[in-house]
C-alpha cells in the first residue's frame, strides 16, 4: 500500500464550460447583484430578480423583481412586477405589481403601480397613480338620495 495513491476517479458530474451560456430556469432569468461600490451606467433590461446595492444611472426595464438596498441608488427610471426600495431611487417607479418603500429609503419621482405600502420613515416626493388594471368603475349605477332639511335650517 502506497501513501501516495490516489483515489479513484468520480466522474459524476460533466466539467462545467465558462464559455457557453448556463441556461435559464423557466419563468424567468436567475438574479443578479450589483454589489456596494459597484457602479453601472447604462440600461439594465432582465427578466430575473435584480438586487442592487450600488449604483445604477440608468433605466432598468422588464424586472420580475428589483430590490434596491440601503446603500443602492438608482438614476433613472424603474420598470418590473415587485419593486422593493430600501435606498434612493431619482427617476419613475412603475410596478406592475407592487412597490414596497421601506423606512429610510427617499423616492423622487412618481410611481405607477397597483398596490403601495410605504413604511414608516420612507419618503415619497411624487406623484402616486395607482391602477387596478381590470377593475371596472360604474358611475351613476347607484342612485343619490339627496338629504333632506332638518330643524328648518336652509
Amino acid at each position: 500500500m502506497s501513501i501516495f495513491k490516489q483515489p479513484p476517479a468520480t466522474n459524476d458530474r460533466p466539467p462545467v464550460r465558462l464559455d457557453t451560456p448556463q441556461p435559464v430556469a423557466e419563468g424567468g432569468g436567475g438574479t443578479s447583484v450589483i454589489a456596494p461600490g459597484m457602479k453601472i451606467v447604462g440600461d439594465i433590461e432582465t427578466s430575473g430578480i435584480l438586487k442592487i446595492e450600488g449604483t445604477v444611472q440608468g433605466s432598468i426595464r422588464g424586472a420580475r423583481q428589483v430590490m434596491l438596498g440601503r446603500t443602492g441608488l438608482i438614476q433613472g427610471d424603474v420598470q418590473g412586477e415587485e419593486i422593493i426600495l430600501g435606498g434612493r431611487v431619482v427617476g419613475t417607479v412603475t410596478a406592475t405589481e407592487r412597490v414596497e418603500i421601506q423606512n429610510n429609503s427617499v423616492i423622487e419621482g412618481d410611481v405607477h403601480t397597483r398596490s403601495i405600502v410605504v413604511f414608516e420613515g420612507g419618503v415619497l416626493n411624487g406623484n402616486v397613480r395607482m391602477d387596478t388594471g381590470t377593475a371596472k368603475v360604474n358611475v351613476g349605477s347607484t342612485p343619490v338620495t339627496p338629504l333632506r332639511n332638518v330643524g328648518g335650517a336652509d
